[in-house]
């Protein structure tokens, strides 16, 4: 095995969110540049950015971006079926764009100690649309702010330290957030992580380390609750964005009353995965469970400005003396408006029927997909949120992930962005206001994409 080929399936083993961007396929969308401006904008995007994985060398330089689609700097267009997971109500909403142009004129910044009507009238809504005593919230600048102010509550609540939570999880990328998250990738370089955190294996449905078998993952849970003792939290995705595992509703409902049982904190991050994506409001609405605590962000913004948020039950708000998160920006009047109009415009606009229609198109394209190529190893999803999986050997990813991103090339070649997660598995995550010529459109670059990988 060559040093590089070592290399390779050390950083395949370590992530499961982003691409992997190993393969000849990068060079080549590189050397397929031509317009002067924008390789002279990414010669000095990659001098003074420092680099990330996962995220660096960029592929483009964007211009505009609307509706479903982003735009580069020399005219073309994508359909994103990305969005970093902020565009349930697609780009530049003119209702959104509005509503926060005329917050500027008036209340642009609230001092903290002051309060704000658009952060009120925000917090009202939200705890409307959530069941039972989920009543008191508490707003974050982003999403890894919310996973720590949430473990922090945890530990007030029940005395306890210790967390559990998914291998393969992905829960931000603070400190906090990647010792309870379980991708290695994000721990490089790190040294030691926050103490007290369990991981288990994840409940994933094809391929995985119980084949689907989600009663090994109950029992592997249970046995970590009783064994430890002193377990405070369960964190886990609802739904695994990245590359889309769905656990069943027997699983969630018998996690929550484990978690009953043993006196565990069920903390659901559903921050990319909420606000309509799956099809509902909440994705924990499908499986008639109640988190204990509901980590939100992302499209919580708008798709314009960095909003998250927790929400948990009035019974938890039993600490006179506690501080959990005082941001600069805790109550912002912007983040406020944006958070309340998008959740007027997912109400007014009626997206989430919109979503359930658009649901059933997916699911059909996507059988299809499995019945028509062999590359086509399993196909999952609910709502706007769908991962194929590719498979050309049983026991190694290694072609798969090379297939991947000459899918993930051609479709950006011709005017469709996706993520690849995992590696192999083309994740698609379109704005939930797509046309369904659109939505039509993408389907059919991406066969055309999987035929080409096929001959």
């Amino acid at each position: 095995m060559t040093l590089m080929k070592q290399e390779q399936d050390r950083l395949q083993n370590k992530r499961t969110e982003g691409d992997i961007n190993l393969t000849a396929a990068r060079k080549e969308w590189h050397e397929s540049i031509t317009d002067l401006k924008t390789l002279k904008l990414l010669e000095k995007d990659a001098r003074y950015f420092f680099h990330q994985a996962l995220s660096t060398p960029c592929l483009d330089v964007l211009g505009s971006c609307k509706g479903a689609h982003i735009e580069n700097i020399s005219g073309t267009k994508y359909l994103d079926f990305h969005g970093n997971n902020v565009h349930q109500l697609g780009f530049s909403h003119p209702k959104l764009v509005q509503g926060l142009m005329e917050q500027l004129q008036g209340l642009s910044f609230s001092t903290r100690r002051y309060t704000n009507e658009p952060a009120i009238k925000f917090a009202e809504k939200l705890t409307s649309l959530l069941p039972s005593d989920l009543n008191r919230v508490l707003m974050t600048p982003n999403g890894s702010s919310a996973i720590g102010i949430a473990l922090k509550l945890a530990r007030a609540i029940t005395g306890k330290f210790k967390v559990v939570s998914f291998w393969d999880s992905f829960h931000g990328a603070s400190l906090d957030a990647i010792s309870v998250g379980g991708e290695a990738v994000f721990r490089e370089y790190m040294g030691p992580m926050m103490p007290g955190v369990e991981r288990i294996p994840p409940p994933v449905t094809y391929r995985g380390i119980f084949e689907g078998n989600e009663a090994k993952c109950l029992e592997h849970l249970e046995y970590v609750f009783a064994k430890e003792g002193d377990i405070g939290a369960f964190i886990a995705e609802t739904v695994r964005n990245t590359d889309v595992q769905l656990p069943s509703m027997e699983f969630w409902q018998e996690a929550r009353a484990l978690c009953d049982k043993y006196g565990v904190v069920l903390i659901l991050d559903e921050i990319p995965i909420a606000l309509g994506r799956t099809g509902k409001m909440f994705a924990f609405e499908h499986y008639g469970i109640e988190p204990d605590i509901l980590c939100l962000g992302k499209g919580l913004g708008g798709g314009i400005f960095p909003q998250a948020a927790i929400v948990t039950r009035d019974r938890y708000n039993k600490f006179p003396d506690i501080s959990l998160g005082h941001y600069t920006h805790e109550k912002s009047p912007l983040g406020a408006m944006a958070a309340l109009t998008t959740l007027e415009i997912l109400e007014q606009e009626k997206i989430l029927h919109k979503v359930a229609g658009d649901s059933l198109i997916m699911c059909t394209a996507m059988t299809i997909l499995k019945e028509k190529y062999e590359l086509v190893g399993d196909v999952r999803g609910r709502g706007l949120l769908w991962g194929i999986e590719l498979v050309t050997d049983r026991d190694t990813k290694e072609k798969a992930v090379q297939q991947a991103e000459k899918v993930m090339y051609d479709c950006l070649k011709n005017g469709l962005s996706f993520k690849v997660s995992a590696g192999n598995v083309l994740q698609l995550a379109p704005a939930l206001t797509i046309s369904r010529k659109e939505l039509k459109e993408a389907l059919l670059i991406l066969e055309n994409a999987l035929d080409s990988v096929n001959d």
